[in-house]
């Protein structure tokens, strides 16, 4: 008998699906002379019947060969069509694999930083590697992100835009509590604006504790450093801890606190009150109902201090409001924002 006879395993084309050399000699015949049958093709080769036998059910096995129902006999199939359909079987065991590892890694990290506290701190220095690590961070949210946004900024505002947008799109829950200080910068107010039919949803405070995002109530990145000029900019990544857990209860208080960036309507009824107000007057009460200062909604209007508060001024009698934030306030509700 030949050595094929043995079926040794070797490195073949097809090695990585079990075949061995015996196998893929066989299926050749099978190619080129379908008529023998396993007695003839067992001539051929040099093998016994019992070989072809073992050898034909493992090429069955890996979709190479198929059974007739008719006759109960083996015939080839494309091998073009087989290695595609082993292909697709390999890259869903490498997916269920993917995940399971995730699933026991989560396990593994949660031993590591209860053995090693240290784990649960990263400290990231500079604005490159830290628009680095919150790339990454969004692109790992799974459910929702919360935090305080106020200035100054440690990377640039258009890549964290981006970043939530993306975020929003995939279905994610995102909420914001601003800082007042923060529509100090025009550009600010118009981000608000843009990510509102997004989903956002947006309140304000006069001022927030700390700069702060939330990803999923388990993994949170703030500033480390103050953002003092010309000094190296930190930021430190905090993983799921008690310390996460008292961020999140911080957000969830001040977020009850916090006021409304819009009115929930995203229309307004025929006939209401808006009808009456100018687009710059629409502008106007939307930075009153966040409490930005005189100065900075003047330059955001390009007009003068005096002319400003004189539009307040009219704005709070045509409301028969108490203050100027009552007055910004209740023009929201009215829904003249």
């Amino acid at each position: 008998m030949s050595s094929l006879d043995e079926e040794p395993d070797t490195t073949g084309a097809w090695a990585a699906t079990g075949l061995s050399e015996f196998d893929e000699a066989l299926y050749v015949q099978i190619l080129q002379q379908p008529h023998l049958r396993s007695a003839g093709w067992a001539r051929v080769l040099g093998a016994s019947e019992a070989a072809v036998r073992r050898g034909s059910d493992r090429l069955a096995e890996v979709g190479l060969l198929r059974r007739s129902d008719s006759t109960d006999t083996l015939r080839a199939v494309d091998p073009r069509l087989a290695a595609r359909a082993l292909i697709r079987e390999r890259e869903a065991e490498s997916d269920q694999l993917a995940a399971a590892a995730a699933q026991v890694a989560e396990t593994f990290e949660q031993n590591r930083l209860q053995s090693v506290p240290s784990r649960l701190v990263e400290v990231v220095r500079g604005e490159d590697a830290s628009a680095a690590r919150l790339r990454e961070l969004y692109a790992r949210a799974e459910h929702d992100l919360c935090g305080f946004d106020a200035p100054p900024y440690l990377v640039p505002t258009d890549l964290n835009s981006d970043l939530q947008t993306e975020l929003l799109i995939r279905g994610l829950v995102c909420r914001t509590v601003y800082d007042n200080g923060a529509f100090a910068h025009p550009e600010m107010l118009s981000w608000a604006r843009h990510m509102r039919p997004l989903g956002e949803q947006a309140r304000v405070l006069p001022a927030v504790p700390l700069k702060l995002l939330l990803f999923d109530g388990r993994t949170a990145i703030l500033p480390l450093t103050r953002g003092e000029s010309g000094a190296e900019q930190s930021v430190v990544i905090v993983r799921e801890s008690a310390l996460t857990d008292a961020l999140q209860a911080l957000f969830e208080a001040l977020w009850r606190q916090a006021t409304p960036l819009w009115d929930d309507a995203d229309t307004h009824p025929e006939g209401t009150e808006q009808a009456e107000l100018t687009e710059a007057e629409q502008t106007l009460v939307r930075l009153l109902a966040v409490g930005m200062k005189d100065e900075d909604i003047a330059r955001h209007l390009d007009i003068s201090v005096r002319t400003l508060r004189r539009r307040i001024s009219d704005l709070q009698t045509r409301l028969g409001a108490g203050g100027r934030f009552q007055a910004g306030v209740q023009a929201a509700r009215r829904g003249w924002t």
